[in-house]
């Protein structure tokens, strides 16, 4: 499932970009639930927020197995840097 995804064109990158952008969403619709139904109370936004919430974790772990997908398969594009000392590095 991993391989034809990442042949669909999804990235570990827009996987993360998701997961940060539901939490975001979930804090947007925690709050727009507290103003647009006010009768219901804080249970009914916290609902909402704990819905959407869940979404985080789920495009994380794709995002991880993209990732490693991607390691494996040498197309990941981002850069990792040595964890050497500075001293250690050699000079560009």
């Amino acid at each position: 499932m991993i391989k034809m995804l990442h042949e669909k064109g999804l990235r570990s990158e827009h996987a993360y970009t998701a997961a940060v952008v539901s939490i975001g969403l979930s804090v947007f619709s925690w709050a727009a639930s507290m103003k647009a139904e006010p009768g219901f109370g804080v249970d009914r936004a916290d609902r909402w927020g704990i819905f959407v919430g869940e979404w985080a974790p789920t495009f994380f772990g794709l995002g991880l197995a993209l990732s490693q997908y991607e390691q494996q398969n040498g197309t990941l594009t981002s850069k990792v840097r040595d964890l050497h000392p500075v001293e250690d590095r050699p000079a560009m």
